[in-house]
């Protein structure tokens, strides 16, 4: 993956985050890229309030679609109020997608586009989707 759309990815995704925390009062210290040689994991919460978030798969290296990418933001940011995967924990991460979904970050089931840009960060399109009813912004 170019380091330009990772870094755009990454700003992307702080910006998501920054809205989703303010919602729900989470606070956090950091939301950065997982380290590359990470495969067992999609993220990580750390009890400092520091979030790591995997951005490439595993196998291909290239970058996993948003939709992933937020939900494992979503994912993690529950972890700041319940450190744990109980049952508040599932709910309170539920509640959180719910509210990226209906905020328009949150779209999961795009069909792709495009593959990876060479040079430029992506670029977003507009997609008619007969599952969901309507036309959503499609990346990668």
């Amino acid at each position: 993956m170019d380091e330009r759309l990772a870094h755009w990815l990454m700003e992307r995704l702080n910006a998501d985050a920054r809205l989703i925390a303010r919602r729900f009062g989470l606070r956090y210290k950091e939301i950065a890229a997982e380290r590359t040689n990470v495969k067992r994991r999609y993220g990580v919460c750390f009890a400092d309030g520091s979030i790591r978030i995997r951005l490439r798969h595993t196998l291909t290296g290239r970058s996993l679609k948003y939709s992933s990418l937020v939900n494992t933001l979503c994912h993690e940011l529950a972890h700041l109020r319940h450190f744990n995967h109980g049952l508040r924990f599932r709910s309170f991460y539920r509640e959180l997608l719910e509210y990226a979904r209906g905020e328009g970050i949150y779209r999961p089931g795009l069909t792709p586009v495009a593959r990876e840009p060479q040079a430029e960060p992506p670029v977003l399109r507009e997609r008619t989707s007969p599952r969901a009813g309507g036309t959503q912004l499609s990346l990668f």
